[in-house]
């Protein structure tokens, strides 16, 4: 009754003090686990939806993240109606990438005049919309506001349409790869050259290169390559595929955001990613909904009480 009565960040705030260090890391373990395990079911049900075909989830669990939570629903509508077998056949012409991605997004739709680039791209994609029946999803669902410019969605776009130029095949490298610095190698890309001076089409703005960046790629690899990794190799009964991923995770820096804060505020400063993707999991499935009978630390607690 005292923890689910509690009002701290965590219902035991007052006691987490005296938890045993061995049970926590143990327990952020099993969390790990757990947390991929519950993707599994996500996955699963797009896999279902796609006949099975993984480079196709792939690439929309993919664009999905290309989104980063803002633009996520907009971002993988485009990929549901853009099949990447149709990128596919363009991926030795960025422009091309970039005129189907831009299209499909809605984004061509503005009445642009001396834009060169933003009017070819609209041509182009007229035509290739043409050749392949494509409908675009409505440019008002991608958001703008409250976001910092080289977190655009049009900045974003250009940045996957350049990703699908330069790593081919991504999703079996991935899986092939026995090195997650190849991954962050292929994932090292940037947005076209117009892009250099924009955020928007039609605006020009301060040369600023837009690579991916680093804590992006990083966030795209913890979010969709590690879950896809992990439920590909559970799935195939390839167990060393799974600890290829736990052992990414373990590599990958730990993320900086209002949780992990929290729990360093607490006492327990998170090392990894796979740290603060258990003690996200912890916070959000646990102590947020006060299920502390079922968890680890919290049943244990319990009875000390």
């Amino acid at each position: 009754r005292l923890l689910m009565e509690s009002s701290g960040w965590i219902p035991c705030s007052d006691q987490f003090q005296i938890t045993d260090g061995f049970l926590l890391k143990i327990g952020l373990n099993r969390l790990m686990i757990e947390r991929l395990e519950n993707r599994t079911e996500d996955i699963a049900g797009k896999l279902q939806m796609n006949n099975h075909d993984w480079n196709e989830t792939f690439y929309q669990l993919l664009a999905r993240s290309f989104g980063f939570k803002t633009n996520s629903i907009p971002f993988e509508l485009m990929a549901k109606l853009l099949p990447q077998s149709i990128p596919a056949k363009h991926r030795d012409n960025l422009f091309q990438l970039e005129a189907l991605f831009f299209g499909q997004s809605g984004l061509l739709y503005e009445r642009l005049f001396g834009d060169d680039y933003y009017l070819k791209l609209r041509e182009e994609y007229r035509f290739l919309a043409k050749k392949y029946q494509l409908n675009p999803i409505p440019a008002h669902l991608w958001k703008f506001l409250r976001m910092r410019p080289v977190n655009f969605p049009t900045v974003r776009i250009a940045q996957f349409a350049s990703l699908f130029h330069h790593a081919s095949g991504l999703f079996s490298q991935m899986v092939e790869s026995g090195s997650l610095d190849e991954i962050k190698k292929m994932l090292n890309v940037k947005a076209s050259v117009y892009w250099d001076t924009h955020y928007r089409f039609g605006t020009d703005a301060e040369f600023l290169p837009k690579h991916l960046g680093e804590v992006a790629a990083n966030g795209l690899i913890i979010n969709t390559l590690i879950p896809v990794l992990f439920v590909y190799g559970d799935n195939s009964g390839k167990n060393f595929l799974k600890d290829k991923a736990l052992e990414w995770l373990d590599k990958l820096p730990a993320e900086q955001n209002s949780v992990v804060s929290g729990w360093a505020k607490m006492g327990i400063p998170a090392d990894s990613a796979f740290e603060t993707q258990a003690l996200i999991h912890l916070k959000n499935r646990y102590c947020d909904l006060k299920r502390c009978l079922h968890c680890h630390i919290g049943s244990r607690l319990v009875k000390r009480l």
